[in-house]
């Protein structure tokens, strides 16, 4: 294993544990993070990201496996099961991460899953019926940038 394959593995595994800081050091200060339901994210807001789902997740369970990664690119299949904090429903997200390395550490995270299949399983028939739409997809989004704004200024506090 490589020292940007072991990158990989440290992040699924501290996610594992729910060990958000563990996480967070892992990225570059420049980082860049986006997936379909927060968005794009950079700098303090991506491990701070990682530090509010792991604190949120009481019932999480990550498994992770298919990590790749040369000297600058990398790549990983993971999954989560959890309740939604808003509903209280039963998710399991398929995820496909790629990544880019510098210094040792990660400089980009791009998480892809099928925002209308997280969508039906978290919001239930609303999601099933709208998920696919402009409107209920920016509302997630909103939600998403507005628990983690909050939760950058509770830790700032």
């Amino acid at each position: 294993m490589n020292g940007n394959e072991k990158l990989i593995h440290d992040l699924y595994s501290a996610f594992q544990a729910r060990d958000g800081e563990a996480m967070s050091a892992l990225y570059h200060a420049d980082a860049l993070f986006s997936d379909p339901a927060f968005g794009s994210l950079n700098g303090r807001e991506v491990g701070a990201m990682w530090r509010m789902l792991c604190r949120r997740g009481r019932d999480l369970q990550v498994t992770f496996d298919r990590v790749w990664a040369d000297g600058e690119r990398g790549s990983a299949h993971w999954e989560a099961r959890y309740s939604f904090s808003s509903t209280g429903r039963k998710v399991h997200n398929v995820i496909e991460a790629s990544f880019l390395f510098l210094d040792g550490k990660i400089l980009e995270h791009h998480d892809r899953f099928d925002l209308w299949r997280w969508s039906a399983q978290a919001l239930g028939p609303t999601g099933l019926l709208l998920g696919w739409t402009p409107l209920v997809r920016g509302r997630i989004r909103k939600q998403a940038r507005d628990g983690l704004t909050a939760f950058l200024q509770k830790e700032s506090a």
